[in-house]
């Protein structure tokens, strides 16, 4: 049977989600979780993509097959028993053998969470990025527009990156203003190593009055990572939804 989970995690303390020697990471913590159910087994477990150390997720989705007869609703209290607080499974489902869950990806959305105001909260230090400067909200709003779409974005991919194809689909940009905090919201068709961090980098330049609206444009045609903004701290960072075909 093929398992697909929704699953969220705080990023603080682990090294990524990918498994890497030596490291903490969500996968490998996953992974153990599924050994011990197994009886020593070993059960890879496919995401819908991988996030970087100290990001975290809202609504990650992966999968898994398996060939324990454990009713489906059962699956989130089987795993959820085994693995660390950090991480928990909020639901699961039977899904077809087609089922991937990074290759059937419809469209993600991510969120991104700026602290401002005079001092930072500390109890949000781990999941807020602060700025203390006052920012131009419609400046970053009008340069957010220029992002939408379908574009090469090797301008706010990182230079190590292997990916060759550099070209996605941004479908729309949300800017949030609440009090004491600003919501970045980027659904896409996928995102690119960094993508969204040096995006709102970029933009809060924008939003601090360093860059103009309208050189996003020139940003993108430049095809050059140094061209654009710094990479904000993945802390900031959350995978809030993945979508699928059906």
């Amino acid at each position: 049977m093929r398992i697909k989970c929704i699953i969220s995690y705080d990023g603080s303390a682990f090294n990524g989600y990918q498994v890497q020697p030596n490291e903490r990471t969500v996968q490998q913590e996953l992974q153990l979780a599924l050994k011990k159910l197994h009886k020593g087994k070993e059960i890879k477990v496919y995401a819908s993509g991988r996030t970087d150390t100290s990001v975290h997720a809202q609504g990650q989705v992966i999968h898994f097959d398996t060939e324990l007869h454990i009713p489906v609703e059962k699956w989130p209290i089987a795993l959820n028993s085994l693995l660390p607080d950090d991480i928990v499974v909020l639901n699961a489902e039977l899904v077809d053998d087609d089922f991937h869950a990074r290759f059937n990806v419809k469209k993600k959305e991510y969120r991104y969470f700026v602290q401002t105001g005079a001092t930072p909260n500390v109890f949000l230090r781990n999941y807020r990025h602060f700025i203390s400067h006052q920012l131009n909200i419609e400046a970053m709003r009008e340069a957010a527009n220029y992002l939408i779409g379908t574009h090469d974005f090797t301008s706010f991919c990182s230079s190590k990156t292997e990916v060759e194809d550099k070209v996605r689909t941004i479908f729309s940009i949300d800017i949030i203003e609440e009090k004491n905090e600003l919501v970045f919201c980027f659904i896409g068709n996928g995102f690119l190593y960094n993508m969204v961090r040096i995006l709102v980098g970029t933009l809060i330049e924008v939003g601090m009055g360093k860059r103009k609206p309208e050189d996003m444009k020139k940003v993108l045609e430049a095809k050059n990572r140094s061209v654009a903004g710094k990479t904000v701290p993945g802390k900031g960072l959350f995978l809030w939804e993945v979508v699928y075909d059906n």
